[in-house]
């Protein structure tokens, strides 16, 4: 049964077309990486998902309900760019993330204590709890993003959206990122869809992946069409040859490294 149902939805920018024709059914729980050349609209794409912004023509709903004019509660967004409060504690941007979204402005008194002590669970499950005291200009940039995403979890979005989230970490702390988002996923049934630009990411974390191209070309006038899902692939079906995947996806090959085992 479909949970997130995209149905012919266009976007464009000042008469410019960026994506057209995008039809998609995700169940609830699925892991969905996007991925595609630059300015094939994947980030875009994720900003309809949050409902950031409201598509030029189709619809997008959640659970079958209406399409969302703004972002709510139910949609997490995780960055490449660390999205925490730098003026806040490593604490206090958990506190935040609860508070903040029920409308009531920042918690006093026993409600603060309360969320602190809640905001000291989460840090422990993510490995924080030894910074809590700190502020995120002290913490390396792996030890910010899972700030970021912790943020976004406490928060208990139906839909965590990731747009690129470790594209600027070293490799050592991106594998570790991996382990993290994959032990959070298998403790929650939420729904994930992740823009990355690394195709062996994509598959090692998706159980789909999508690839976003034109299949429309105007030499003489490129941006003249947007473009959409060319190819959605079972992430978990490890029969397919890679080889085979980068034949399909040019654009992608030159910067494609093979799926961790």
């Amino acid at each position: 049964m479909s949970f997130v149902t995209v149905r012919d939805v266009f976007q464009e920018y000042d008469g410019r077309p960026i994506i057209e024709r995008v039809n998609l059914d995700v169940a609830e729980g699925e892991f969905v990486s996007i991925v595609g050349a630059s300015g094939c609209g994947k980030s875009t794409f994720l900003r309809l998902l949050l409902a950031d912004e409201t598509p030029t023509r189709g619809r997008i709903t959640v659970d079958g309900g209406k399409p969302a004019r703004e972002p709510g509660r139910e949609r997490g967004v995780v960055f490449q760019k660390y999205s925490v409060f730098p003026h806040m504690t490593v604490r206090d941007n958990i506190v935040a993330a609860e508070s903040f979204p029920k409308g009531w402005g920042w918690f006093r008194g026993a409600k603060l204590r309360e969320a602190r002590a809640r905001a000291d669970e989460v840090l422990e499950r993510i490995g924080l709890a030894h910074v809590a005291g700190n502020y995120p200009s002290t913490l390396s940039g792996g030890m910010q993003q899972r700030l970021a995403i912790g943020q976004a979890l406490h928060a208990r979005p139906r839909i965590l959206l990731l747009d690129e989230p470790f594209g600027a970490l070293d490799p050592g702390t991106r594998l570790s990122m991996h382990d993290f988002l994959t032990q959070l996923r298998a403790e929650t049934s939420m729904t994930v869809f992740m823009v990355t630009h690394d195709l062996g990411e994509g598959f090692k974390l998706g159980d789909r992946v999508l690839v976003f191209d034109k299949t429309r070309w105007d030499p003489d006038y490129p941006e003249r069409y947007g473009a959409t899902i060319t190819y959605d692939f079972d992430a978990r079906d490890h029969g397919i040859p890679y080889q085979h995947i980068l034949d399909k996806i040019p654009s992608l090959a030159a910067a494609a490294t093979p799926p961790p085992a």
